[in-house]
């Protein structure tokens, strides 16, 4: 039983007492600040518990986090049941998957950090119930309150018991010269005792004290721990944050927020042109740091050549001096050599002749493949021309490259065939489906994916057994992923806040609805990608873009797997748009509620600003682009009426306002205007001649698409 003061750091404050020569020596009142080195064990669970408590301050949040980001992950990994996604192994959840899955670094930091804090509580507690205040009336058996005569007959009980000469264990002597005798002294002396019934210690009122959590051999400054103390705080206060800093600033200069190095970045903007075909943009893709960095081994030699012997019709070589295509081909820097012969054998599904070593290289590719194609995205859409554009063609490429490496669908698969201008893609992220199934049934009329998906059930169940050779569990798999895939309808709005019409250098709002739907009823899914090994979500990028010059006036991504999130984005986005326009607190109130029933119901609500350019009449499409599914893209015709600077205040205009009134005007309405289109390398989309002869667009660019066209829209069924 230990009752004695630990070490301790302390400011003592002396009211008097019977303390002559156990303090430093001051009269009463004085203040005493000292450092007490005494060597005890009443508070030797401070360090403990002052390490408990610097971990538990992150760990607690950050474990509270983990779970919750875990639980909502759960909650929205909504994927695909067929059998191909079932044999792929990606949502398999056997023990195997699920131990694997969690022991990444962070979680197994995590629970040792844990088991460490478990232990620190297990040991604070059994310490502090070692740990007694010093009671002379319990050590001797009384009573509080007991008389001077009941004191010395339980001293002389104890004696009996515990004194040396009567009990030869070594314990008993200990306890009997710590315990009884200093209990015996406390309460036989009359000033000892009234201090300890006073101020429940019996040399009377004690100093505040603050003890230092540190462990007890670091404050024995007597010989070489006072270094030991020094060097444990320069190292604790001064050198673990420096080295965190360090390391933190070290990584930042390399990375940007989104994991992706800056080296990355510049040599994306670099290459990125506004004329790059979707067969280019392989070509700039790969020269990313992080694959850069992928390890070239001498046993990969065989095994690459091999797989460059099954993708080299998909390198883009020129055939009639392949020799030196080839030759040219393998003088590229290795790890690009590398990086493309992966990518490909994903496009083309040869995987099967990689070795072990390239199949963690591959997984690897395919890892970053999403994060490194959005940067790309954003290096093809950030502002480059004069007016503050960038380009269509590059970015419609990256998203065409996103879709063929997550579905595993080559990009020559995307030429015009047939009847389909989207060429057979579309068809081969279904399952089961080969190019020897699409010839079949081509014979029976169904050319297009479109077409197949206007079928009906029955009719489509019949041609897929039938012609197809499809048993009826297949025919359940193709109608699964049917349903699966998103249909798309948008409604665009562009107008000048507080004023009608547009005129020259207005700042343009932007506002549009996207809304998402599924034949299975969900809103937020996984996409059916089982040649894709790791889970991904489906991204969606809103281009407002003139296909004629190229340009893209206004972009921006959507996703519509965080309801949370889009709910209060577009709360914020109206009641500050209701706000800037002068509306009511109800008129605001009814309009937040309205757009938090659209996004519950499946609608993203797309929202910007852009300037508007010289006069005339301007004919923009409004591209809803996904990056996941083949065939979902959705491209909507939008006229913006751009009028000449009238209002007051401008340079050079009189100091009047026009007011031009909203509307089509009737001459506009029988005029046939040519333009020239955007064409994939491997997309023609032959509707785009009529879509551009369809005028219905307000001057003020207003546009509901309820039967909206599509490059490839898979899934929009009336």
């Amino acid at each position: 039983m230990k009752y004695s003061s630990n070490t301790h750091l302390y400011i003592q404050v002396s009211l008097g007492g019977r303390r002559a020569g156990k303090e430093i020596g001051l009269s009463s009142c004085d203040i005493v600040l000292g450092i007490t080195m005494a060597a005890s064990e009443e508070t030797s669970a401070l360090f403990p518990i002052f390490i408990l408590t610097i971990m538990a301050l992150p760990l607690v949040p950050y474990t509270i986090m983990k779970l919750c980001r875990a639980a909502s992950k759960k909650a929205k990994s909504i994927h695909c049941q067929c059998l191909e996604c079932s044999r792929s192994g990606k949502y398999r959840k056997s023990i195997f998957k699920r131990i694997s899955h969690f022991s990444t670094y962070s979680n197994l930091t995590l629970v040792l950090l844990w088991i460490m804090m478990i232990f620190l509580i297990y040991y604070i507690k059994n310490m502090s119930g070692e740990i007694q205040v010093f009671d002379p009336y319990s050590i001797l058996g009384l009573e509080p309150g007991a008389s001077e005569s009941e004191v010395k007959k339980a001293y002389r009980r104890k004696t009996v018991q515990y004194h040396p000469d009567k009990n030869p264990d070594p314990e008993a002597h200990i306890y009997f010269v710590d315990k009884i005798s200093k209990a015996y002294q406390a309460l036989i002396d009359p000033v000892s005792r009234e201090n300890y019934e006073k101020y429940g210690h019996p040399d009377g009122r004690q100093g505040f004290q603050m003890g230092i959590a540190l462990p007890q051999f670091l404050l024995n400054i007597d010989g070489a721990s006072g270094g030991i103390l020094l060097l444990w705080i320069v190292g604790v206060c001064i050198l673990l944050p420096l080295v965190i800093a360090v390391i933190y600033l070290s990584r930042s200069s390399k990375y940007t927020g989104n994991y992706v190095m800056h080296q990355t970045l510049s040599a994306y903007y670099y290459f990125m042109k506004p004329s790059l075909a979707p067969s280019k943009v392989m070509e700039v893709f790969i020269k990313a740091a992080e694959y850069m960095e992928i390890p070239v081994r001498r046993t990969d030699n065989e095994p690459l050549q091999k797989l460059f012997m099954s993708v080299r019709s998909e390198l883009n070589l020129d055939l009639k001096n392949i020799k030196q295509e080839q030759a040219k081909f393998w003088k590229q820097h290795p790890a690009l050599v590398k990086t493309e012969l992966l990518i490909q054998a994903q496009l083309t599904r040869e995987t099967a002749a990689l070795s072990p070593a390239l199949l963690v290289d591959f997984r690897h590719v395919l890892e970053l493949a999403p994060r490194l194609l959005e940067e790309l995205m954003k290096m093809a859409v950030i502002p480059r021309t004069s007016q503050g554009h960038g380009w269509l063609r590059p970015a419609v490429g990256v998203v065409e490259l996103s879709q063929s490496v997550i579905q595993a669908v080559p990009l020559s698969a995307r030429k015009a065939s047939g009847g389909s201008s989207e060429g057979i893609a579309p068809f081969l992220q279904l399952p089961h489906f080969s190019e020897a199934v699409i010839r079949k049934i081509a014979r029976k009329k169904v050319r297009s994916f479109q077409e197949l998906v206007d079928m009906t059930l029955q009719n489509r169940a019949e041609l897929l057994t039938q012609v197809a050779g499809f048993s009826s569990a297949e025919v359940q798999d193709v109608e699964m992923v049917l349903e699966m895939m998103p249909s798309i309808t948008i409604e665009v709005k562009c107008e000048t806040e507080g004023e009608e019409g547009i005129q020259e250098g207005d700042v343009v709002t932007v506002q549009a609805w996207a809304t998402l739907k599924r034949a299975n009823g969900l809103i937020g899914a996984l996409p059916h990608a089982p040649y894709y090994p790791f889970h991904k979500e489906e991204n969606f990028w809103f281009l407002l873009a003139d296909p004629v010059s190229n340009n893209v006036w206004f972009s921006q991504k959507v996703s519509f797997m965080d309801e949370a999130a889009a709910v209060s984005a577009a709360s914020k986005a109206i009641e500050e748009t209701m706000e800037g326009s002068g509306a009511t607190a109800k008129e605001t109130s009814n309009a937040v509620r309205e757009a938090v029933k659209k996004v519950r119901g499946g609608s993203r609500l797309v929202m910007g600003k852009f300037q508007a350019l010289t006069e005339g009449n301007h004919n923009l499409f409004c591209y809803f682009l996904c990056d996941s599914w083949i065939g979902c893209d959705k491209k909507t015709n939008l006229k913006l009426k751009i009028m000449k600077r009238t209002r007051a205040g401008t340079r050079g205009g009189p100091v009047t306002e026009e007011v031009v009134e909203d509307g089509v005007e009737e001459e506009e309405e029988n005029e046939e205007e040519e333009y020239e289109d955007y064409e994939s390398e491997y997309s023609e989309d032959e509707e785009d001649e009529k879509e551009t002869k369809k005028k219905g667009a307000a001057a003020n660019g207003s546009v509901h698409q309820g039967e909206s066209s599509s490059e490839g829209s898979g899934t929009d069924e009336e």
